[in-house]
């Protein structure tokens, strides 16, 4: 008999599998094996007709959620089954938070073991923590497991029940979440700030000065004794200066006559002052710092950062990635400073080690910072890794290191330099010593660079001395809005809100972009007209669910829970039956909302009104005393839609399109229109003999305005031929299509090999040589580089293309043209010979076409089979909870 252990994973169970004695057998349970039904088709037939099983939980049972086990996961549960009449003991090795705890006690009330078991939990995967593990297993813990439920239990309460409530009020297709509904009010608020803000315009000097062969800048900062004014003194709501503050606003014309007044006189030093400084290196990573300097750095979307981590997880190189924690273990300690000593010398070495402390009063994931694995660090180069994998694992190494490096000390310089009745602050900044600089600035992708940038070195100066003026400019500012939430700052302030948890970011942040409340450009967020309208009826309804307060306090609550502290039953109770409670203000909703006020959305400076339609959001106004409506183009967003372009997109409406001018060669209208995905150019009126004219977008970037007729007929004329490729004869043209301009070389049945346009290229006025050029270079990817493969295996005999090995998101495929196979268990890439690869991807081929048949037979075979398997399956009740209710 053996012992088996269950972990989530197969990545998992293949790296854990390598340091258990061989009479363990490790399974995976692919995540969670059951859950709430998603769908009316999981809701067993004898609780279907129960008001209360689409939602899964049954309320006047005091919160009995229905549990059901999802079709793709039967075969998962049978094989688990099968594995465990076999074993004589059963380990469950799930995850150390809260959602592994979930999954093992949700494991043994599927299961039901017959024989011993225990959890086995570990914030790493090697040899030492796998052994260490084994010998401290442990009970499940079940407060943490009623928690993990309760939070299950609320999340499905707020969205079952909000949600339908927006469906009918505003649109169908909406969504709302315990955090998410919170998160995307703070993209709304500071959308709203943008909206508000008023500019202010502000003026001051700037002086290159001389001083022993050497210039250096100094900036104007008091005028007759006080302080300029900067533009931190204005209100960002009004445009003016700031109540009560007292100092001196320059204009372009006072800033010009003071610089012409300066400029010849003499100047002098009135103060030099040096004070040492210093900086100590960060802590190490915790979730959210991980996601947010991903997001800076690499620029990884949060849920990217942690979907590469946990392959890295699962592959042995780092620790958990779900943690609260900055604490390092004795033995992480010793192997940064083993690090730090090896590759930068003991002078680097912090005296003592570091140890640092959690700040987040509820941390309680897992209990160790985010550090490469094991008792010695891998360095980068030692790895193997690349792409996502090795960029992330090296920013979590260096990272890691900095943290047991000698502090950085600096030298800050201030000079007063005095000019009549004016003086001038030059400031600079010396690195003495640059400590963990060396290994780790955080923003920055080069230390070494990075530590140029920071040092703004000044000429030995001292009070009396006298400079030159060489040059002095008067510059003019203008305070700028408020910055957009990037994913990076939107996870920080979600964490210093104690909203939701950092395990949980990832996810949110996803669910809002693809819900559509957000889209994600330059990477800011920026919310849409349906994110406003939502956000507008929860604040006027459900006040609680999007007050950031609320919601930190209910993550304390559930985390008591956890600890003990708090009952469960009774906190549903009132959070969602309670006077306040979500059940009574959805049924008060029901009756008080007006679907027509509620998809209204009113803006700052808008006489027009935007509504949400059911083909996304719209202006209403009145012409004439009569309601005109416009669809308002997609990249459109509330912050920047100002009156004139309400005027423009209404004008068009009514009046119709504006008019460049004739077709040279057809005579034509040309006119220029706004839709429903921006400004182009239109051939012709719709018309009965018409219906669809032909149109062409314009370049991004490009103005209504700045159209001119010219302009115009060379778009419409796209696609355009450019000429034959001297090696196969076939057309090259130019055209736009969604992801921009681009030439493609169109080669009939054998293909088209499309390359996007560069920023300098133009696709009205691009030629074949350069489209000959451009075909030449190696093939992108929106944007990325052409993949290099790990190794090139060599040709297929078929078609004698190559066949190589490639790093994906996944792990490492082996690639034939469109054709990709996973590397088969056991082969590495080095060893790995051509032969195994061709069987590899020719049972993958093969499995592509049993799964197109077999879904075509689906289509037209009995369809009742799913409801007819389902009445024959038991349920199973937990015996020491009658409470809850588990259908397998």
């Amino acid at each position: 008999m053996s012992k088996l252990v269950i972990v989530e994973s197969p990545t998992k169970a293949r790296t854990i599998r390598n340091y258990l004695p061989s009479d363990y057998r490790v399974e995976a349970s692919m995540g969670h094996i059951r859950d709430l039904p998603s769908s009316a088709d999981e809701i067993p037939p004898k609780f279907k007709g129960q008001s209360w099983a689409q939602l899964g939980v049954n309320v006047a049972a005091d919160f009995e959620p229905l549990y059901v086990i999802p079709k793709d996961k039967r075969k998962v549960v049978k094989e688990l089954k099968e594995a465990l009449k076999q074993a004589d003991e059963l380990i469950l090795a799930t995850d150390e938070d809260r959602e592994g705890e979930s999954i093992s006690w949700h494991l043994t009330q599927v299961l039901n073991p017959k024989v011993p078991y225990k959890r086995m939990v570990f914030h790493e995967i090697t040899q030492e923590a796998i052994r260490a593990a084994l010998d401290e297993r442990r009970d499940i813990n079940e407060s943490v497991v009623r928690a993990q439920e309760t939070r299950r239990i609320l999340d499905r309460l707020v969205g079952y029940t909000l949600s339908p409530l927006l469906w009918k009020k505003i649109a169908r297709g909406l969504s709302a979440g315990r955090v998410q509904s919170v998160a995307v009010r703070l993209l709304v608020d500071r959308e709203r700030a943008r909206r508000r803000f008023q500019s202010a315009s502000y003026w001051d000097l700037k002086a290159t000065l001389l001083q022993a062969e050497a210039s250096f800048e100094a900036k104007l900062v008091t005028l007759d004794g006080k302080r300029l004014a900067t533009g931190s003194d204005f209100d960002a709501n009004t445009g003016n200066l700031a109540e009560g503050r007292d100092v001196v606003l320059l204009n372009e014309a006072a800033a010009t006559a003071l610089r012409d007044r300066l400029r010849e006189q003499a100047w002098q030093v009135s103060s030099a002052e040096e004070r040492p400084s210093t900086r100590r290196p960060s802590p190490p990573f915790t979730t959210s710092t991980l996601q947010q300097e991903a997001n800076r750095k690499l620029g990884i979307s949060a849920r990217d950062t942690m979907r590469v981590a946990q392959n890295l997880y699962e592959q042995g190189y780092i620790t958990y990635m779900r943690t609260d924690s900055v604490h390092l273990s004795q033995q992480a300690i010793a192997a940064a400073r083993t690090c730090v000593e090896e590759m930068y010398g003991t002078e680097y070495l912090s005296p003592k080690p570091k140890q640092y402390t959690t700040k987040s009063k509820s941390a309680q994931e897992a209990h160790e910072a985010i550090r490469p694995a094991g008792e010695r660090f891998r360095t980068p180069q030692d790895t193997g890794l690349s792409g996502r994998e090795r960029s992330l694992y090296e920013l979590i190494w260096k990272r890691t290191v900095a943290c047991q490096m000698a502090d950085a000390r600096l030298t800050q310089l201030a000079v007063s330099v005095q000019v009549d009745n004016a003086i001038f602050r030059a400031s600079g900044k010396r690195i003495d010593f640059p400590g963990f600089f060396r290994a780790y600035v955080e923003g920055s992708d080069d230390p070494d660079a990075a530590l140029e940038d920071r040092e703004v070195i000044l000429p030995p100066l001292t009070v009396g001395d006298r400079p030159q003026c060489q040059e002095l400019a008067a510059l003019g500012h203008d305070t700028q809005p408020p910055a957009r939430y990037t994913e990076a700052s939107l996870v920080k302030m979600l964490e210093s809100e104690g909203i939701g948890r950092p395990s949980t970011y990832a996810t949110i942040i996803g669910t809002i972009v693809d819900r559509g409340y957000a889209q994600i450009r330059s990477k800011a967020l920026i919310p849409t007209f349906t994110a406003f309208a939502v956000t507008g009826l929860l604040e006027s309804h459900f006040q609680d669910l999007v007050n950031p307060k609320f919601t930190s306090q209910m993550e304390q609550q559930l985390d008591n829970i956890a600890r003990g502290q708090v009952e469960w039953l009774p906190y549903l109770h009132e959070f969602y039956l309670g006077d306040r409670g979500v059940e009574t203000l959805v049924k008060n909703g029901e009756e008080a909302i007006d679907p027509n006020t509620a998809r209204a959305v009113h803006l700052e400076g808008l006489e027009a009104t935007v509504k949400i339609g059911r083909y996304g959001p719209y202006i209403e106004t009145q012409h004439e005393e009569e309601a005109v409506t416009a669809s308002i183009p997609t990249d459109l967003m509330p912050a920047d839609l100002t009156a004139e372009q309400v005027q423009i997109i209404v004008r068009q409406k009514i009046e119709g399109p504006d008019k460049l001018g004739l077709h040279p060669e057809t005579s034509e209208p040309i006119y220029v229109l706004t839709g429903t995905y921006g400004p182009y150019v239109q051939l012709g009126e719709v018309s009965e003999t018409n219906k669809r004219p032909k149109r062409s977008s314009l370049p991004k970037g490009s103005k209504m305005e700045d159209i001119t007729l010219e302009m115009a007929v060379g778009l419409l004329q796209l696609p355009r031929l450019l000429g034959a490729h001297p090696e196969t004869n076939a057309p090259i043209k130019a055209g736009q299509g969604p992801y921009g301009p681009y030439i493609v070389h169109d080669q009939g049945k054998v293909g088209k090999d499309y390359r996007s346009l560069k920023g300098e290229d133009n696709v009205l006025t691009i030629e074949l040589p350069r489209a000959l050029e451009l075909l030449a270079q190696p093939k992108s990817r929106r944007g990325r580089s052409a993949k290099k493969p790990l190794r090139e295996l060599g040709t297929h005999p078929e078609d004698g293309n190559p066949v190589n090995i490639y790093e994906g998101p996944y792990g490492k495929y082996i690639q034939h043209n469109k054709l990709n196979a996973s590397l088969p268990e056991g082969e590495e890439v080095e060893s790995i010979s051509l032969e195994t690869a061709l069987k590899a991807l020719a049972e993958k081929a093969a499995t592509k076409k049993t799964s197109r048949k077999s879904s075509a037979k689906k289509t037209t075979t009995k369809k009742n089979t799913t409801a007819t398997s389902t009445t024959k399956k038991k349920s199973t009740t937990r015996k020491t909870d009658a409470r809850r209710k588990n259908t397998q």
